[in-house]
């Protein structure tokens, strides 16, 4: 199906006007895998996107992230090499050429997400803005649709808090900073969640003096136990964190960003990056004239993430209302698929949904912490650990900052699991599925893990539920006895 060209008007001849089986507004993580999947399975898809097709994560959030992460652990990585025997070398940074790799990571992921793939796959690409003008009707440029269902997927923005003097001044965001060429002399950072930790570390590491200023507490959403732990690793790097501390004003002065503190010293840096969470996008879209609710945190949805006051618009992603991940965009937009072509009651569950912050050490959590089990469950849970200073692998690579923090039921059902140390992401996948399946704690403990691998942490965590009764003297004496009998 292709656009037609012309503009929108009361003559237009109705076959001017779309009439596919599904409409995508937005072309970010959400709308693709909807549109993408969609299409494949028959439907007649139009997919509406008036920016950069691949959305936020692509072109402004996780690919770049880990890139500019990935640069600063290989410089990191040239200033730690005594503890293996190899001199310790300041790197060189040619910080042109660090934007240069963030710019290719980009690049050679982009076709995948290009307007020429769907447009291969059968999906008909407008890259317009798109605005609904009653419940059954969107306008993009001069094509309209009339779609038998909508999928709103048009993702999110870095939300700017309110204070005095921050609009007046040249601040950058995740949508900017990626965009500089310039290494910051001191980077200021305002907001200590996972993007304003990890890039304090990675620009800390390319040779910023970085300052990260925080209202509450750094990684507000983790265990402080675990937090503890990347707090002093960013200390340990020379990043200053200033928590609980209230900003009284910014001001911009000869080339110098001054951050008027309540109650503390004058903070002064050559840059400034807000980095305090993101907002949804939904401005522009002729909510009201298709008679769909929202609240602060997005669209009103169902639990089958349909438009709780317009049935036929589903909404996925970060306008969603709930956690704000790529993967969690994706697995909206199998729910919406299920729903909306199949007509199957598919719900969302968010029990058993991973998160991670890029930090080194690493930050991976998923499930309920200790202090939501203990409520949820009324203090009947377990606590169980295991350090990476007990890990081989990790001792082997001087890797042993960090541990892993399992919740159970008393009966050992997996509750939630939490991971601070090299790779966390990467490990707390066996924990998703035991959240996910409810699995009980055994499960884990009689699986073989390779040695020596850092994975071999769960094993030994899930093995601690059982050492009470296993090393309890009542089975040694049972043992003993066992040993006395003549078989």
């Amino acid at each position: 199906m292709k656009s037609t060209a012309g503009a929108f008007g009361e003559k237009q001849m109705p076959n001017d006007i779309l009439r596919p089986d599904l409409c995508v507004i937005g072309a970010g993580a959400a709308g693709l895998s909807a549109a993408a999947a969609a299409v494949q399975m028959g439907a007649s898809v139009v997919l509406i996107e008036r920016d950069k097709m691949g959305g936020d994560c692509l072109n402004a959030g996780c690919v770049p992230s880990k890139a500019l992460i990935a640069a600063a652990k290989h410089a990191e990585t040239l200033r730690s090499g005594s503890k293996f025997g190899i001199a310790n070398v300041e790197p060189a940074v040619d910080f042109l050429g660090v934007m240069e790799h963030v710019k290719g990571a980009i690049a050679e992921i982009a076709p995948h997400d290009s307007q020429e793939r769907f447009e291969k796959l059968g999906v008909n690409v407008i890259r317009e803005h798109a605005s609904f003008i009653d419940p059954k009707t969107v306008k993009a440029g001069g094509s309209v649709i009339k779609a038998r269902r909508y999928v709103i997927a048009t993702g999110s923005h870095p939300f700017l808090p309110p204070i005095p003097g921050l609009t007046e001044v040249p601040f950058h965001t995740n949508e900017t900073i990626f965009e500089t060429q310039v290494l910051p002399d001191h980077l200021i950072i305002i907001g200590a969640g996972p993007i304003g930790m990890e890039l304090a570390q990675a620009f800390s590491r390319l040779g910023s003096k970085v300052t990260v200023i925080e209202s509450s507490r750094p990684l507000s959403k983790e265990d402080p136990e675990l937090t503890k732990i990347i707090l002093e690793q960013l200390t340990s790097e020379g990043i200053q964190v200033l928590q609980n501390t209230k900003i009284r004003a910014v001001k911009y002065e000869e080339a110098t960003f001054k951050i008027e503190l309540f109650n503390r010293d004058l903070v002064i840096g050559s840059h400034l990056l807000i980095a305090t969470g993101r907002q949804p996008a939904l401005d522009n879209l002729g909510l009201n004239a298709a008679n769909i609710s929202t609240n602060v945190n997005g669209i009103d949805v169902d639990d089958r993430l349909r438009s709780k006051t317009n049935k036929r618009v589903f909404a996925a992603g970060d306008v969603a209302g709930s956690m704000q991940h790529t993967h969690v965009a994706g697995y909206h937009a199998g729910i919406i698929i299920k729903n909306a072509l199949f007509r199957f009651p598919a719900r969302v569950n968010y029990q058993a949904v991973p998160r991670i912050t890029f930090t080194d050490p690493e930050l991976a959590h998923v499930g309920l912490s200790e202090e939501n089990a203990s409520e949820k469950h009324n203090s009947d849970v377990k606590v169980l650990r295991a350090k990476f200073e007990d890990n081989d692998r990790a001792i082997a690579e001087h890797k042993t900052s960090g541990s892993l923090k399992v919740i159970t039921t008393s009966k050992g059902r997996v509750l939630g699991a939490s991971i601070v140390g090299p790779s966390a992401g990467e490990l707390i996948l066996p924990w998703t599925l035991a959240v996910q399946r409810k699995q009980k704690i055994g499960s884990l403990a009689q699986v073989i893990a390779a040695y020596p691998t850092l994975s071999e942490i769960s094993k030994r965590a899930a093995g601690e539920f059982f050492a009470p009764k296993l090393f309890h003297p009542l089975t040694r004496r049972f043992v003993k006895l066992l040993f006395k009998i003549n078989f």
